[in-house]
């Protein structure tokens, strides 16, 4: 859909190789809160301390910015804002560090799934008209807001077209709500490699939805044409109410492959993290709905997941032809996005 100039930034499928070489051995995947808490703010301050002293201003945000929390957006670069540090500004040994800081916030899983979209929008822009809007790796911005702390709250944000990450830390606490995850294409080569970053989600939310029997079908299915999101991006704070057939329910098997589901957005997050808020999630499966609309094909209809904790919805979209090659994709917790739960005092 568009071209620019080819980037300068190696292929993330190499620096992805390169960090979960590094990034998850010497039994760094169950260390403790602080120990992983560290592990941020040291990356972080690595990455700091590549950038001049422009750059710092520019990556930089106060904590209390709600304008800047909000700069996050589905749509290319040159038709919703963002601010902080382009991708394709930065010199390869300060991107290098801005990876090893995602690496450092994510989990393994997260961290590929976060490099596969961005990938895949590298595809996009390859394969895109001239007067096409920019996609790429070049176009995606990472930005801070508040300083790098152990103990003080502050956020990491990453992301351009079909990717925004909004990771909280706050001391021991980390969250990625909201987050938007999407894909186009959802499937691509690489290295001679199918690439699929949101396959799971795809192949796991049919499984689900075809074990249901023929009353929990009833109510989880709401109709027979696809819906869009939501509560996507400029949502913030809404509720809608819950549709669907309630989890409680759903057989031991059913409930397990919801929550490997579920886990698709939840895990993003560094282990630690990922675990506390799964075992939350856990706790309220009675009161979790899951809802379908659309066929009953792999990745052709749409589905939402919500309960006390946790709000997740695919949907995918028509522009480019197929549906099963664009999604978007939407993680919230209504009770605390952007950590609201372990910031606000």
């Amino acid at each position: 859909m568009n071209h620019i100039k080819p980037s300068r930034i190696p292929p993330l499928a190499a620096l992805c190789v390169l960090f979960l070489l590094t990034a998850w051995t010497a039994g760094s995947l169950h260390a403790a809160s602080a120990d992983q808490t560290r592990r941020i703010v040291d990356s972080a301050q690595l990455f700091l301390d590549s950038l001049s002293k422009d750059e710092r201003s520019k990556v930089m945000f106060d904590f209390n910015d709600s304008a800047q929390r909000k700069r996050w957006s589905n749509l290319p670069v040159n038709m919703a804002e963002r601010r902080g540090l382009r991708m394709g500004d930065l010199k390869a040994s300060q991107r290098d560090a801005a990876m090893k800081l995602l690496a450092a916030s994510l989990s393994r899983m997260g961290y590929e799934k976060v490099v596969g979209i961005v990938e895949s929008d590298e595809v996009l822009r390859k394969e895109a008209s001239r007067n096409a809007p920019p996609f790429g790796r070049d176009e995606f911005f990472i930005s801070f807001m508040g300083k790098p702390s152990v103990s003080e709250p502050w956020m990491i944000q990453f992301g351009g077209h079909h990717l925004a990450l909004n990771i909280t830390v706050a001391g021991p606490h980390g969250v990625l709500t909201p987050s938007l995850i999407a894909v186009q294409p959802a499937r691509f080569t690489m290295d001679g490699k199918t690439v699929r970053p949101m396959g799971r989600e795809t192949d796991k939310a049919l499984e689900l939805v075809k074990m249901l029997s023929e009353a929990q079908r009833k109510e989880a299915v709401l109709g027979s044409q696809m819906r869009d999101m939501v509560l996507g991006p400029g949502h913030d704070g809404e509720t809608i109410q819950p549709e669907g057939v309630k989890t409680s329910s759903f057989t031991e098997t059913q409930r397990r492959i919801l929550i490997e589901l579920i886990s698709e957005w939840s895990g993003i997050i560094h282990d630690e993290a990922a675990s506390a808020k799964l075992d939350e999630i856990r706790g309220n499966l009675n009161d979790t709905w899951f809802a379908w609309s659309g066929p009953m094909e792999a990745g052709k209809g749409y589905f939402r997941i919500q309960g006390p904790t946790v709000f997740i919805e695919y949907a995918p979209q028509r522009l480019g032809g197929d549906v099963t090659m664009h999604i978007h994709s939407m993680y919230r917790d209504p009770t605390n996005d952007y950590g609201k739960k372990f910031t606000t005092r």
